[in-house]
């Protein structure tokens, strides 16, 4: 890197960019290659990853179970965007984004896709009538938060998230920046919840669902490894409120599915049954590969 690096009048990717991710990185869209997604026997059916966009809506979707919908059960099914599995045709079809999650609802005549996490968890919220308040006021209250996520989300992940951690070389420029945004938006959460239960009143809503996975995770540092560089601790509101949530059965649920890294025992790569929590973690199915027949 230099530093009297000036931008060419015109861009082109003449160069790989480095990083973690910079193996699948283009600057164009559409499929690389062909390959159906699989469909199992469930209505719903979600192709994502673990990632904190991902865990938004398996917690979602277990929420809605715990809370007696029937009509969420799902099949869930890993997208390993690692290997690029999200510019196959048909997930493409499903999201021309190529991110996850991306949401196939096939309870109608015709199947829906849904994508964007806060597209599929305002589906979910309406199609089932739960985690979205139906006062005019306090359902506008529960928005403004979850799209405050949606917005400010990318700074937190594609911003600091990258120079901090994923990027080939630290600058210092950079994480300054970035770090000085994500502090004031911890500032912002902390506040907010300095007298309320959960972020948008004393209801919990489809905005703590789409903020805890982001903002609970750093504040737990389990993204980025920098709770300490943040300094999270002086946040005592938001962590009070991130501990609550991360309590929750439905959660703790919702955070295993489509994980591939980590504690086997909290890995379920797909789910297609309440039962798979008991019967087809990583270490279960290790534990029953290794006895003998």
């Amino acid at each position: 890197m230099s530093e009297d690096y000036q931008p060419p009048r015109v861009w082109a990717p003449n160069k790989e960019n480095g990083g973690q991710f910079a193996s699948i990185n283009r600057p164009t869209a559409g499929a690389r290659f062909d390959r159906d997604l699989p469909v199992g026997r469930h209505p719903l059916q979600l192709y994502s990853l673990a990632t904190p966009n991902g865990v938004k809506v398996t917690v979602m979707l277990e929420e809605l179970l715990a809370a007696g919908h029937s009509g969420a059960e799902y099949d869930a099914w890993p997208i390993r965007i690692g290997d690029g599995d999200q510019f196959g045709s048909g997930f493409v079809d499903v999201n021309p984004n190529s991110k996850i999650p991306a949401l196939v609802d096939r309870s109608g005549d015709a199947p829906v896709r849904v994508f964007e996490s806060g597209a599929i968890l305002l589906h979910l919220a309406e199609k089932f009538g739960a985690f979205l308040p139906g006062d005019p006021a306090r359902r506008t209250e529960a928005l403004n938060w979850l799209f405050w996520q949606m917005g400010s989300g990318p700074f937190v992940g594609g911003g600091f998230g990258h120079f901090y951690a994923y990027a080939p070389v630290k600058i210092e420029y950079a994480i300054d920046r970035y770090a000085m945004e994500t502090k004031r938006q911890l500032d912002v959460l902390d506040r907010q919840l300095a007298d309320r239960e959960f972020v948008a009143g004393d209801e919990y809503t489809i905005a703590d669902m789409a903020i805890w996975p982001w903002y609970g995770a750093i504040v737990l540092g389990e993204v980025y490894d920098a709770a300490e560089f943040l300094d999270v601790a002086r946040y005592a509101n938001l962590m009070r409120w991130t501990s609550a949530i991360a309590e929750r059965p439905a959660v703790k649920r919702g955070r295993m599915v489509n994980r591939l890294t980590g504690d086997p025992a909290e890995q379920l790569h797909e789910r297609h049954d309440a039962s798979d929590f008991d019967l087809r973690t990583q270490d279960k199915l290790a534990q029953a590969d290794a006895t003998p027949a």
